[in-house]
């Protein structure tokens, strides 16, 4: 058959063997085991009692639109006008619809790498040339990206896809680098498609990552992604939205009619009682917080494993020494050890030689999954 082709996810091949096997722990997905807000899932429930399953507005309930525009100026340096904000079916839609607003066949497109896969594959699915930049990994199990290597390669190029923070490395721009990265999109007359669903999970006591909401003019060549999924636990609904350059939302908004012609009314009434209950999106942050400590106490007593502690996200990204298949170790800590987690390789070839570990999950299942894949590293690697 005549199909469109693009690469399939070894997370997901992990993640179905282990579907089959038994007693294992999932730490492949990155998802939490926590619930949903109980304010959203009520509204969601009263909605549907409402009857609020017509047709929506395909921008956006106005009510979720406001509440987008509070939450972001309130965060923010710069204000986010309700006019800029698109509401999509996830933030996965919201990088589709990006994409399909401002690349065409052939155009490149130039991707920081390791990174999510879907992000290279929404730009191939547009007929682009993906080309990767990897980032530098450091001595202690950290990244950087190096901004005179981005310039070299924008020349030429149509976007630059920035995922800060990251899946799966954690790492976080800088708000001096995030200026650089547009200086250099500016210069280049490149657009930033800027990933920002991981911007509430950090570390340093700050109340978001550095964004490029902070820094960007409202015509820049720069469409922001962001999503419910990660900072209100809220990844099975498929609720995201978009902040674009001024001007442009009449036209981004034809291009949602035609990709998925709105979400539905009762989700985004769970999405307007999500934004009004802070106090989840701190738990939460806890939450991951313990998570990273027990990931971190596990992965010390491990002396062949390089691994920092993130700024951002709530991924622990590991690099084994001597692993040259993290997809065939991935499988064998499933099948031997009882613990899923996603191969390097999942998220391009820069990340081949490491793990990457989702620690949002309960103490309880981080302590005996870390235990396992810790026993599972030292019999498969044959070291200790």
């Amino acid at each position: 058959m005549d199909l469109t082709i693009i690469p399939g996810s070894r997370i997901v091949e992990v993640a179905r063997l282990a579907f089959t096997t038994p007693d294992v722990d999932f730490l492949c997905f990155g998802e939490s085991d926590q619930p949903s807000p109980a304010a959203a899932r009520q509204a969601a429930t009263q909605a549907l009692a409402d009857g609020e399953t017509r047709y929506p507005d395909v921008r956006g309930l106005p009510a979720l639109r406001q509440a987008l525009s509070g939450y972001l100026t309130g965060l923010h340096a710069k204000p986010v006008p309700e006019s800029r904000i698109q509401v999509t079916a996830s933030g996965m839609a919201a990088v589709s619809i990006a994409m399909a607003a401002v690349v065409r066949a052939g155009h490149r497109v130039v991707i920081h790498s390791p990174t999510w896969p879907n992000i290279a594959n929404a730009a191939r699915l547009r007929g682009a040339v993906v080309e990767e930049i990897d980032l530098d990994a450091q001595p202690d199990g950290g990244f950087r990206l190096d901004l005179d290597r981005l310039d070299t390669m924008m020349a030429g190029a149509r976007v630059f896809v920035l995922n800060s923070p990251g899946n799966p490395t954690g790492w976080t721009a800088t708000e001096a680098e995030l200026r650089a990265i547009r200086d250099i999109a500016r210069r280049h007359g490149a657009w930033l498609i800027a990933d920002e669903v991981y911007s509430r999970l950090v570390y340093d006591g700050r109340a978001a990552a550095p964004s490029m909401l902070d820094i960007a003019d409202p015509d820049d060549r720069i469409i922001v992604c962001n999503s419910f999924s990660k900072t209100w636990v809220m990844t099975g609904w498929r609720l995201g939205w978009l902040v674009v350059p001024e001007g442009t939302a009449e036209h981004i908004v034809d291009i949602v009619e035609a990709v998925h012609s709105g979400v539905a009314p009762f989700i985004q009434r769970a999405g307007v009682a999500a934004i009004a209950d802070t106090e989840t999106m701190e738990r939460f942050r806890t939450h991951c917080a313990v998570g990273r400590d027990l990931a971190s106490q596990a992965l010390a007593e491990l002396n062949f494993v390089r691994y920092r502690p993130p700024v951002g996200a709530f991924y622990a990204f590991l690099a084994v020494d001597g692993l040259h298949d993290s997809l065939d170790l991935a499988k064998k800590l499933v099948t031997r050890h009882g613990v899923a987690v996603a191969p390097g390789v999942a998220f391009g070839s820069a990340g081949e030689g490491w793990l990457r570990v989702c620690f949002a999950q309960s103490a309880g299942l981080m302590e005996r999954a870390m235990q396992r894949l810790r026993d599972g590293i030292r019999a498969e690697m044959g070291s200790s």
